[in-house]
């Protein structure tokens, strides 16, 4: 196993910028300000790593799968989730702490955040980018970039949705969140048909 430490840089560099403005970054985002945001970095992580093994390891057969069924399913995903959330904006001021902890535990919130990542990533910019990467600049350097810019940006979102939370009320972060979710299940609706 060859190391290219300038190939990790560029997988790194390119995946984070490309991941910044990604609707997996919003999600990321959107849970983190709900649910304990380790448990979601943790979810979010085992999907990137598979994500990016799928990507290093059979690049060139994402493009058999029909884009219009990912994004179809992922969009119903982003609606459920904006469903969820748009619900439980409606608690009362002090049933605000037991509205939070509607997704607890370790296993149903990773749970929760591996699926979201690992349906919404599907033939998305980075996964794509990465395959091309590996086939040019070698598979574990490309592996190793891609997967840390993922998580990194989905760190920071994460960290940014506990610092909204904690001085937002939980009331307007809901209703925001859903709203954020609902404009990403309709991002992903309208692709199946512009792309």
């Amino acid at each position: 196993m060859h190391l290219d430490p300038l190939a990790i840089v560029t997988a790194f560099g390119l995946i984070f910028l490309a991941e910044l403005p990604d609707k997996t970054m919003f999600a990321s985002l959107a849970m983190g300000t709900r649910m304990k945001p380790l448990y979601v970095w943790f979810g979010t992580s085992a999907a990137f790593a598979v994500h990016v093994a799928i990507a290093v390891g059979a690049g060139s057969l994402l493009g058999l799968l029909p884009s219009w069924i990912v994004k179809l399913v992922s969009g119903l995903m982003f609606l459920f989730g904006a469903f969820m959330l748009l619900r439980g904006g409606d608690d009362e001021d002090g049933e605000d702490a037991a509205g939070a902890k509607t997704v607890t535990g370790f296993w149903p919130v990773f749970g929760t955040a591996f699926m979201a990542v690992f349906i919404g990533e599907w033939g998305d910019l980075t996964q794509i980018t990465t395959a091309n990467l590996a086939a040019t600049n070698g598979t574990w350097s490309t592996a190793i970039g891609s997967f840390a810019a993922l998580i990194s940006v989905s760190g920071l979102a994460l960290i940014a949705g506990r610092f909204i939370a904690k001085r937002v009320p939980l009331k307007t972060v809901q209703r925001v969140g859903g709203v954020c979710m609902l404009v990403l299940a309709v991002w992903s609706f309208v692709e199946i048909f512009v792309g």
